[in-house]
């Protein structure tokens, strides 16, 4: 059945958002990667009141066994002081015998929702803040921002009994309505660190947007801009579903 564009009004996901996510395509051997990291810069915010979520994710791997996932990233969030936020958190893998959200450490900075996951944090508009998610002890998983000048802000650890990462991406998830004004992101410095410190960087990525029978927005779209990719809401969609992207340096 042929299910028309969705340009207009709420996401009608199981979840009330519209998605758009680009996979990292990696060199083979990735299979002890234990630190990635990916840079963003919000370029046009969310003018709605609605929660827009721009996240790094990982899954935590023992060999070829999911064991769960993470996500980590920057929230346009308007239940937060100045619609900021910043989240870590993430799910069991139903092959790890285990279902729910995965526990973690308190957060370090206070949350207006108290939300284990999402604490406050104000970030602004053009500003490049780089996301890292490392191993620092057997089954902890700590999430780092660092801002503008460099400085890296410890968020929070998960707790997952994976000993390595795999399938990085990076996603929009936008709560608001698909015709809302457009908003825009732009990532760049995706890479990964493996044990022996060597340093890996996808040579592109494969667009991925919700399927308007899935709930998702039809006007959702990817590009290459200017040393990075942008993601953008409301817009026309130039590059369409499965198409490859290239990650410039």
């Amino acid at each position: 059945m042929t299910v028309a564009p969705r340009i207009s009004g709420r996401p009608t996901s199981s979840n009330g958002a519209s998605s758009m996510h680009l996979f990292w395509s990696m060199p083979e051997r990735t299979s002890d990667l234990i630190d990635v990291r990916a840079t963003i810069e919000v370029l046009e915010p969310p003018p709605s009141g609605r929660l827009v979520f721009w996240a790094l994710q990982v899954s935590f791997m023992n060999g070829s066994r999911a064991m769960g996932a993470g996500h980590f990233g920057l929230q346009h969030h308007p239940a937060y002081p100045s619609g900021g936020a910043v989240n870590w958190g993430g799910y069991h893998s139903p092959t790890s015998g285990r279902s729910g959200e995965l526990d973690g450490s308190p957060l370090t900075a206070p949350s207006a929702l108290a939300n284990a996951n999402t604490c406050n944090f104000e970030w602004h508009v053009g500003l490049p803040y780089t996301y890292r998610i490392a191993l620092v002890r057997a089954g902890v998983w700590r999430g780092w921002i660092i801002d503008p000048v460099g400085v890296p802000i410890h968020v929070r650890d998960l707790h997952c009994e994976g000993t390595s990462l795999a399938r990085p991406m990076v996603w929009t998830e936008s709560f608001a309505d698909c015709d809302n004004p457009s908003c825009a992101v732009r990532w760049s410095g995706l890479e990964a660190r493996d044990f022996d410190g060597n340093v890996f960087q996808p040579d592109e990525v494969t667009v991925n947007y919700q399927r308007e029978d899935d709930g998702g927005c039809s006007n959702t779209s990817a590009s290459v801009e200017r040393h990075g990719i942008v993601q953008r809401t409301n817009t026309d969609r130039s590059v369409p579903q499965g198409d490859r992207l290239p990650v410039l340096s």
